[in-house]
Formats: C-alpha cells, structure tokens, sequence
C-alpha cells in the first residue's frame, strides 16, 4: 500500500545508499558486541542482578535485530508489487513468522466509501485469513480486549475529528486465544477542502518487546528488593553486634588493679565494603569471684540470623563464666546449646579464665586457634586440649589446659582472617613475628594498634577480631 502525505507537506528523500549501509554495519558490529559480552555473562539464574543483567542484554539485541531490519528497509526501498495489487501475496513470499518484516503491518480507511485495505501483514499479525474482507474502523474493536477498547476509540476519534496523530498501543485477541500487543501509528488523509478523507496507519506486533521490557522491569525491582532486604539485615546484624561487644577502639576496662591483672584491648576488624556482617566476637569480663573471662570466637554464615545466634552464643558464655563453670564444661554446654538451635550452626571459640591471684590461666578451644603466648621478645602458639566444632556433634567433649603466666606477658586471642591472605600455620608465623613490636609496647592497646597497622583495619575478605591481654607488672 503505497504512503500517505497531506499535501502542504512533501515526500521526504530517501538517505543514501551508503549512509545506510554504514549504519547498517555499524549496527551489526555492536550487535556482535553485545552478543559476545551477554554470551560472558554469568547467569546461575539465582542471583537476581544476574537476571536483570542477561534481561538487558536480551533486550538490547531484540531492539538491534530491529533496528538491522528498519535499515535492510531503508536500503532496499519498498517492495514491488504487481500493478493494481492493494497488499502483499499471501503465497509462499510472505515474511518469515517472528522476523520485523512480519510483525509490521499497514492499513488504510477510506471514509468517504467505508473500504478498508490491509497489507498481508496486519492479517498475519490480528491472525486473519488473508482471503477475508478487511475490517473498518467499526468492526476493528471487535477484535481488541474489552478493557483496552475505550483506548483505542478515543486514539481514533481524535484523528478523525480534530486531525491528531494515532500513538499508542492495545491487546488483540486472536482466534487462535493468543493475546497479542499492537502498537498502532496513523495519521489523517486530508482532501482538497481540509476534511479527513481517510486514515492510514502502521501497526507493529510489540508483543516480545514488551515482554522482555517486562522481565527486565521485574528483574530490576526483585533486584532493589533484595538489595534493600540485605541493606536492613546488615544495619541489624551491625546494632546486634555494637549491643553486645565491647567497645574495641579504647582498652576494656576491668575493675581490677595491681600485679597479676591484666590490661585488655580488643579491635573488630570488618571485612570489605558491601559484605554481610558475620558471627565472629570477642569479650573480656571481670567475674564474681575475681577471675577475668577472655573469649574470642566464630560462627559460620553471615548476616541477621547468625549476629543473632552470636548473641546468644556470647550471652550463655558470661552467664556460665559467671556462674563459676570452668572452660571445658562450658565449651561442652555451648555445644549443646548450638545443637538444639531451631537453626543450626557450627562454630569455633576459645575460652579463657584468668586467676590474677595465682596469675594462672584455664582455658578450652573448640575448633579455633590456640592463644599466643609472648614472652622475653619471642612468641609461641599455647598447646591446645581437645575440642571439635561447636555444632558438629552431639556430647563432644573438651579438654582444659592450664599455665602459669608471668609479670610482663602478652596474650594474643583471633579469629581466624586477622592476616589478610594467610590461614592456617602461614598466619601463625605471621603474628608471631610481630613479637619485637609487641616487647617495645607500653600497652595492650599499643599492640591491637600494632597488628592494625601492620595488617589494616578494613578491606579483608571475611571480618577478625583480636584480643590483646597483658599482665601487669
């Protein structure tokens, strides 16, 4: 059907061939690009930035094919037709089904006879018999969802009446029961008086474009929602742990004084920015009956649900210190504590009891590493008494050590990540090389500040704690 203009407006000149064909290739290269990067993307299909992601990506290369196919138009000019023909053949020439060349149709209302031409397309597209009569502008409706009709009726009446340009879209139901999404582009037909003679417009299936402009919609917003449930459990995972720890940036004050007591400091160190908060803690306590309680630990996971089981765990450690049970018991209570959890967990903990009278230490690990002892310029790594993770088996039993601390010694409690990089026997050697450092400091605090410089305070892949204790002189 060959295009309509008013007459005070000319034909416009088509561009030239080889502007095209630049575009044409221009188009096609970012295509492959865009195809290469979304083919590298990651897309486990649980990560909702993943969908949003690979959704974009769908819908940049379904508006490219698009854009290809306007240029491959504009290149090529409209299609001949055979003399006197009003639409295309509907014989074996017709559009491959799902290109843009058949989900573009044209019609034309003539008013002044009430005909109606449609190009084989728009029959492909409402999915009618190209053999059947065109519809007219009444019997269109009919083949538009009850709730879009008024849209279309009033996109209509406007060209008709006061000359607007048709914009906009509507659902079709077709006989087949699939809904399709049209969007319809028209404009009035002028005769020589300035009355509207007839309406043509371009009708386009948008049906899949809508369709992954939807996905990516409803992928970005599962995405904000996550994003934002993540945001309010790690503020609640930081006032979980800011309620219950003590403040690590000064040295713990204990009530005690004289020789024998002990100067404590202690630092949480976090992990990188944008990572949940995790279950490690420490703790310092001066007890009823004059011994001081020492504890660093660690449970697996992140987040408010492990913050949460953190605070229990560090709750039922100063109750039990409290009441007197020594290290071993209470690392065999823990145990069980962690078993019968709604959700279990598994964790690791070194718990010390300190007698300032006798200057001895008790104390009981379960899966965690063993306390370091500085003394005299050198350090080594205390002998550590049996214990299994918290959580791993029902009835565990732990051991107790004891030894016998002097004037002037140092005791290093961590978690495990305090060394950015090392684990394991590597980290051992690192912190105990730290001992110079530790002879030439005047505090406990002097030392957390010591492994802070030396290690960093932010950044690390998972979050430390560190806990400084110092006999005094």
């Amino acid at each position: 059907m060959p295009s309509h203009v008013s007459a005070d407006r000319p034909a416009a000149q088509p561009p030239g061939r080889g502007s095209v064909e630049a575009l044409i290739s221009q188009t096609r290269r970012l295509k492959g690009d865009v195809d290469a990067v979304r083919r590298d993307t990651r897309s486990s299909g649980s990560d909702s930035e993943e969908r949003w992601q690979r959704a974009l990506y769908d819908l940049a290369l379904h508006q490219l094919n698009d854009l290809d196919e306007h240029l491959a138009q504009l290149r090529d000019g409209p299609a001949t037709l055979p003399a006197g023909a009003e639409t295309a053949p509907a014989d074996g020439a017709a559009p491959a089904p799902g290109s843009l060349l058949s989900r573009v149709g044209s019609a034309e209302w003539n008013l002044l006879t009430d005909q109606a031409s449609w190009s084989g397309e728009l029959f492909q597209i409402l999915g009618r018999d190209p053999a059947a009569s065109a519809l007219t502008l009444d019997e269109l409706p009919a083949l538009v969802l009850d709730e879009d009709r008024p849209r279309l009726t009033a996109m209509v009446t406007d060209c008709l009446v006061d000359a607007k340009p048709i914009d906009g879209e509507f659902r079709v139901l077709r006989p087949d029961g699939n809904v399709r999404t049209v969007h319809m582009m028209g404009e009035p037909v002028l005769d020589g008086d300035g009355g509207t003679a007839s309406m043509w417009a371009v009708l386009r299936d948008v049906s899949e474009l809508r369709l992954s402009q939807r996905t990516v919609r409803e992928t970005r917003d599962t995405m904000q929602r996550h994003r934002r449930r993540a945001e309010t459990e790690q503020r609640l995972a930081v006032e979980f742990q800011e309620a219950v720890l003590p403040p690590g940036h000064d040295a713990l004050r204990l009530p005690g004084r004289g020789p024998g007591t002990l100067d404590v400091a202690a630092r949480h160190l976090p992990a990188a920015a944008g990572t949940l908060l995790g279950g490690d803690w420490y703790d310092a306590l001066e007890l009823s009956d004059g011994d001081t309680l020492l504890s660093v630990g660690d449970l697996t996971g992140h987040g408010v649900a492990v913050a949460s089981a953190m605070t229990m765990l560090l709750g039922a450690v100063r109750g039990m210190a409290m009441a007197g049970t020594r290290p071993g018991q209470l690392m065999s209570l823990l145990n069980q504590l962690l078993d019968a959890t709604v959700q279990p967990a598994l964790g690791s903990a070194v718990c010390c009891r300190y007698r300032p009278a006798t200057r001895t230490l008790t104390w009981a690990q379960a899966g965690h590493p063993a306390p370091l002892l500085f003394r005299g310029g050198t350090g080594r790594a205390l002998s550590a008494p049996d214990g299994v993770l918290l959580g791993v088996t029902s009835g565990a039993g732990y051991g107790q050590a004891e030894v016998t601390l002097e004037p002037g010694d140092l005791l290093l409690l961590h978690t495990d990540g305090v060394v950015p990089g090392h684990s394991g026997a590597d980290s051992l050697d690192v912190l105990l090389g730290l001992a110079p450092r530790f002879g030439a400091a005047r505090t406990a605090q002097d030392c957390v500040r010591a492994v802070v410089e030396e290690f960093g305070e932010s950044g690390r892949a998972d979050e430390a704690c560190v806990l400084v204790a110092r006999v005094s002189e």
